[in-house]
């Protein structure tokens, strides 16, 4: 295949220390994107300026730095809002990270809409983070958890989705891309189908905020969740998107300081949007660092990245091809750079210890998402994932691992 950089592939490698090092005395090799991605020099350095030169308990003080590190804060929550195109920065909540946003939906949206004998609608790909919060709430509410199966090819089957909405469940949550298979859902047209009933869609956007261009106002979503580790930032922050009339009606999720207004012996008021759902005190430096990797990202642009990582991800397919007893998990038409393989009968981590020994990271296992692996009837799989970072050399690389795996475990 034709390979085409839209950027400076090199030039984007050096902004990552992480990758420059040795494995067994092998140049590293990291594919393991879906899991966490690594992290840029302009990243790390932000959260080491916070703690060296700006640390301090935001919007709590009258010194200083808090002020400084409370505007910093906010410019940062505005950021993001400009980055998937909310309407305002209210509708940003911060998070620890997509299972933390979950919870805190399964929680409170839970606690305003779903009642006894209710429903609550998933899908059969979704990450555990998306799937067992929801089933909890319908064991503890005794509604029902509906699951929209999925095609051999790892799609959603839509009929069957479509069939399940006719039940009118009080929420659908939807992953945008499967953390296993790579499928792209069709979430627009899922939103849309949900809308005709009036049901509120979550987007479990963990595999797609690093992958596309995300504008919830255009998806109609009325909430989207996602990681920063997933798209270069720290760990330890996430966010959570909701519609203001949503929020609004939410009752709190956890309590304590910052997300009060008034407190007394009698009674609590609550502060209002977004700070009504931050309890305690936030995690500054990760969202600082967050803002950081949202502008070096849009410094590159998310066109480029994408179209590059769908080179990778053709290119990765036609060389595994090559692997004899290669079997893909799922295939589907519109995927992401996520690819979940097996090898004859060989066990996925007896092929990724080897392959590890080469220098080269991947993930094996179910994934976090064991109703996918049930539903292909495999214990779990390899998966390689692609970052902005990676190179077709990489790929190579990988496949000849692979190669050799798959001859020494035969």
């Amino acid at each position: 295949m034709e390979k085409k950089l839209p950027f400076d592939i090199r030039a984007v490698r050096l902004q990552f220390p992480a990758l420059d090092q040795l494995v067994y005395n092998k140049p590293f090799v990291y594919l393991d994107n879906a899991a966490t991605t690594q992290k840029p020099r302009v990243v790390i350095d932000r959260v080491k300026a916070w703690y060296e030169l700006e640390n301090s308990n935001i919007h709590r003080g009258v010194h200083y730095l808090s002020q400084q590190g409370t505007i910093a804060f906010e410019n940062a929550r505005q950021t993001v809002a400009n980055f998937i195109n909310s309407k305002s920065s209210r509708e940003i909540i911060f998070t620890k990270g997509t299972t933390d946003s979950m919870n805190l939906l399964a929680s409170s949206l839970g606690k305003l809409l779903v009642k006894e004998g209710d429903s609550v609608l998933v899908t059969g790909m979704e990450h555990h983070s998306n799937f067992v919060p929801w089933q909890q709430l319908c064991v503890e509410r005794k509604a029902n958890f509906l699951v929209a199966g999925i095609t051999e090819n790892g799609e959603v089957d839509l009929d069957h989705y479509t069939e399940l909405l006719e039940k009118k469940p009080k929420i659908v949550s939807i992953a945008h891309v499967s953390n296993v298979l790579g499928t792209i859902n069709p979430i627009e047209e899922m939103i849309r189908l949900a809308h005709v009933y009036d049901i509120p869609v979550v987007i479990d956007g963990a595999q797609s905020i690093c992958n596309q261009k995300i504008d919830v106002q255009a998806l109609d979503c009325d909430f989207f969740a996602f990681s920063g580790h997933k798209m270069y930032a720290p760990m330890g922050v996430g966010v959570l998107f909701g519609k203001e009339k949503w929020l609004d009606a939410m009752p709190p999720y956890q309590f304590g300081g910052e997300m009060v207004n008034q407190v007394s012996i009698d009674e609590t008021s609550f502060n209002v949007l977004p700070f009504k759902f931050e309890a305690g005190t936030p995690n500054v430096s990760a969202v600082l660092g967050l803002e950081s990797a949202i502008n070096f990202i849009e410094t590159i642009g998310n066109v480029s990245i994408a179209a590059y990582k769908d080179q990778l991800i053709q290119y990765a397919l036609q060389r595994l091809a090559e692997v004899k007893g290669i079997k893909f998990i799922g295939n589907p038409v519109h995927r992401a750079s996520v690819i979940s393989f097996l090898i004859d009968e060989i066990h996925p981590y007896d092929a990724g210890m080897i392959i590890d020994k080469l220098g080269i990271a991947i993930r094996t296992g179910h994934h976090c998402a064991q109703p996918i692996m049930e539903r292909f009837g495999i214990p779990g799989t390899m998966r390689a994932s692609f970052a902005m970072y990676n190179t077709f050399e990489e790929i190579d690389i990988f496949v000849a691992a692979v190669k050799k795996a798959a001859i020494m475990l035969s």
